[in-house]
């Protein structure tokens, strides 16, 4: 796990950013930007990502960008520990997973995507850390604004105050939602004075540590289809 993500996780489970601590209610303005904050995404375009993957034997780095109009994400992974096994490109939609094993893979995924050696299997719904923190990352946009009176009846809260890369933010829960990963009250969210997320931590299935998604660590790569894949819309 990347440092950055390692003190995130570890000050998030001490109590969740620095400053006053909660939980408490939602102000209307806190709510009103939690409730815009995916859209913003979506507004955006796309984003670019880094995913840190928890694992037992060593996390995954998942670098790249996603699309939150065409519904896909495309980067790089690097394995934490000593097993680089998964290491390559990677491309996925809300259903697939594209992969391109690559032994010795860059520190970014190139613009276009080799056109052979992908490899892709249905993203699977459970039992892979990895494919939750795709599924969760690829659900961070929306194309409409949440109900932000809706927001605090149904348990989105404000846990504190905190800094990203510069950018003072609020880190608060969502609602809870116990059909969909990504929204529940297990997600946590750092958000901007103007609504745009920052990063998000989400606990994933019975993984230890949570899966931490840092937005705009690198330049913004739009997403193609890998050959003979076209992404979900």
């Amino acid at each position: 796990m990347g440092t950055a993500a390692v003190a995130a996780a570890a000050c998030l489970v001490a109590g969740g950013g620095s400053g006053p601590s909660g939980p408490r209610a939602l102000t209307s303005d806190e709510a009103n930007r939690l409730a815009i904050t995916r859209f913003r995404n979506y507004e955006a375009h796309g984003r670019a990502v880094t995913i840190t993957v928890p694992g037992t034997a060593g996390g995954l780095i998942v670098t790249g960008s996603v699309d939150y109009r065409g519904k896909a994400g495309y980067g790089v992974v690097h394995g934490t520990g000593r097993d680089t096994s998964s290491d390559g490109l990677i491309e996925w939609t809300a259903t697939s997973v594209f992969v391109h094993p690559m032994a010795n893979a860059p520190a970014h995924a190139p613009a276009s995507p080799p056109r052979s050696g992908w490899y892709g299997r249905p993203l699977q719904s459970s039992g892979s850390s990895l494919d939750s923190s795709l599924a969760i990352a690829l659900r961070l946009g929306s194309d409409r604004p949440d109900n932000a009176e809706l927001l605090p009846q149904n348990g989105a809260a404000w846990w504190g105050r905190d800094e990203v890369d510069g950018h003072r933010v609020d880190v608060m829960t969502g609602p809870s939602s116990r059909d969909r990963s990504g929204t529940a009250g297990s997600v946590r969210y750092w958000v901007g004075s103007d609504g745009t997320m920052y990063r998000v931590r989400a606990d994933v299935g019975s993984a230890s540590q949570p899966v931490v998604i840092d937005f705009d660590t690198q330049k913004y790569v739009p997403v193609k289809a890998v050959p003979g894949a076209a992404p979900t819309r």
